[in-house]
């Protein structure tokens, strides 16, 4: 939820920290024993009034965001819940040294995560209120508490990350409480309400479906597919619903599965669970990690918090494991051997179980006398009773993909990244930087943070594939202190610490300080940001200059607006080559007169 907003506060964050270090580490003067109680006494109320400083930041914008929300301007509300987020994460204190501020921050992001995904319980605003001393009025409180409860739907027709748009895929997003981080609606919605043709369940009559239904036959006796279930038609059924008015779900399916298909694969067989049982995945998500379900069941594997929980998948107000790609597809492979274990092996019985619970399955076998699933059939709830029988029509498709009519389907790359483990608290804007990617990426790489900050603990994030040895060479550089109140730049061939030095405002100690080691600035250097160095400041000017150099290198005056990107087309030149040349990315902004080297053509 953090955006990459995050480093335009670091001013501000700077002058928090100098005056906490300031209030912490000011000398205290006086020799006498009354001199020393004094100091005590001093250096408390000082202690106190940071932490009503930060506390008093954090409220304003809350309760900016608060109005902002209650106005319907959800983008804004966001940014300002962002800000108030920050206030603590930027402050340089130890947020859980101090009671008070222990307190209102776990609240706070407690609160904030309730109005970004309303579920029964509603976000506590008026506690908070009173935790943090923010008096905010009740009638305030209870207002956007029964807003975000009642968020409206965004606009349908959406298409996925990655993701051919078909006429029968279902894209359509929703928006929860303030925030606007999209979930796609689960596929699973649309299951409980399907219901097969008369045309679709006809299987003797039809002489393409009948010699489908003896392959299936055929499938289960030569144990082809590494597991074994009973031929009933109704899957044949479902066969006839994805080779008809299911066409493009199944397509879309079969495209998304090649993103994921060869981890899932892994981790089931390490898990001991037949690996074409992971297809249960396109009936569950359609492949979609964002994918989130009516029960509130969310990611690939759908997982409602409690049995997510059983499983050991988290879900803090910094994180929710259940949308991990690798964490959830190990929960989802457990589950399902629990699943096969209580009902010896059979994995009909085990697939209705992940559907409605064992609950539900168990009393359906008592009243049938039977453990098997077709016999149990008519006691199952109806969304059960239609989704064992699909999983295993997708199994048999995805199997054998030409003779069902989808052999021109081409799966997609397998989404490939490498994972590092960062230290606690880290900013995803300075990962992106040092894996030359951008926060959205990252944040698809892992869905299962809920900010724009790792959790409050070493944790294992992905990364671009092949980058990982990049961001490791920054980190090591980075002293810890400083790890968050940094920025990387690319630095140009034959740029001295002088020549970055002048286009970033921090001197050449800072530089090197920075980037312990380094002789000579080379590849990604580390900016450290400073509220001592003197910025710049230039006027805007009425028109472009363009100050021609002895070197063959042209500088411009960036406008207000620019980017690098802008820049380059306007100089026609390319922007990629702009932007490593001057030590940016084509997309960064620019400030009024911030001078860039064009090189010469």
């Amino acid at each position: 939820m953090i955006n990459s907003r995050l480093f335009k506060v670091f001013n501000t964050a700077a002058f928090l920290i100098f005056l906490s270090n300031s209030v912490v580490f000011g000398q205290v003067t006086g020799s006498s024993a009354g001199g020393r109680t004094n100091s005590k006494t001093d250096l408390a109320e000082q202690a106190e009034a940071r932490v009503l400083l930060i506390t008093d930041n954090a409220g304003k914008h809350f309760k900016q965001g608060l109005s902002n929300l209650q106005e319907n301007r959800r983008s804004a509300a966001r940014e300002d819940f962002d800000k108030s987020v920050e206030v603590f994460l930027m402050s340089g204190v130890n947020v859980q040294s101090n009671q008070k501020l222990r307190d209102c921050y776990s609240q706070l992001t407690e609160t904030i995560y309730r109005m970004e995904f309303p579920a029964k319980q509603l976000p506590q605003i008026r506690s908070l209120s009173a935790t943090c001393n923010w008096n905010v009025e009740n009638d305030l409180a209870d207002k956007i508490a029964k807003l975000v409860q009642t968020a409206p739907a965004a606009p349908t027709g959406t298409t996925a990350l990655m993701a051919p748009k078909t006429n029968n895929s279902s894209d359509s997003e929703i928006l929860q409480g303030f925030s606007e981080q999209k979930f796609e609606v689960s596929p699973l919605d649309d299951l409980a309400k399907l219901e097969l043709t008369p045309e679709e369940q006809q299987v003797e009559a039809n002489p393409v479906a009948q010699q489908q239904y003896q392959y299936i036959q055929y499938a289960v006796s030569n144990k082809s597919l590494g597991f074994s279930f009973q031929v009933h038609p109704k899957i044949q059924g479902f066969v006839n619903y994805y080779q008809g008015r299911g066409r493009g779900t199944m397509e879309t399916g079969l495209y998304r599965s090649g993103m994921f298909m060869r981890m899932a694969r892994r981790i089931f067989r390490e898990e001991g669970v037949p690996e074409n049982v992971a297809w249960l995945g396109q009936v569950e998500s359609a492949w979609k990690p964002s994918a989130l379900s009516w029960a509130s069941a969310s990611g690939l594997w759908q997982f409602i918090p409690g049995t997510g929980a059983r499983y050991g998948l988290r879900r803090t107000s910094h994180l929710d494991e259940r949308n991990s790609f690798e964490k959830s597809t190990r929960a989802s492979a457990q589950y399902l051997k629990f699943l096969a274990n209580r009902y010896g092996g059979n994995w009909e019985l085990a697939l209705a179980g992940y559907n409605s619970g064992e609950g539900n399955v168990d009393r359906a076998i008592r009243k049938a006398g039977v453990a098997n699933f077709w016999i149990a059939y008519p006691y199952l709830p109806k969304e059960t009773r239609d989704y064992v029988p699909n999983i295993l029509a997708v199994v048999l498709i995805a199997n054998n993909p030409n003779q069902y009519g989808f052999g021109h389907v081409r799966p997609a790359p397998p989404l490939m990244y490498d994972r590092i483990r960062v230290p606690p608290s880290t900013n995803l804007s300075l990962l992106a930087q040092a894996s030359d990617t951008s926060v959205e990426y990252l944040r698809y790489l892992n869905p299962e943070l809920r900010s724009n900050v790792s959790p409050p603990e070493p944790y294992i994030i992905n990364v671009p594939a092949g980058k990982s040895n990049d961001v490791v060479a920054v980190f090591k550089k980075l002293p810890a202190s400083n790890r968050n109140m940094a920025s990387i730049t690319r630095t140009a061939v034959g740029e001295s610490w002088q020549n970055i030095a002048n286009r970033t405002g921090v001197s050449v100690e800072q530089l090197q300080s920075a980037n312990v080691g380094a002789k000579t600035p080379k590849g990604k250097i580390v900016v450290p940001n400073s509220n001592n160095v003197k910025k710049t400041n230039y006027a805007r000017p009425t028109t472009q200059m363009i100050m021609p150099t002895t070197s063959g290198v042209r500088v411009v005056k960036a406008k207000s607006g620019d980017t690098v990107a802008k820049i380059a087309a306007r100089e026609g030149v390319s922007a990629v080559e702009l932007a490593k040349y001057n030590g940016l990315f084509p997309t960064s902004s620019l400030s009024s007169g911030r001078e860039i080297k064009i090189p010469s053509r």
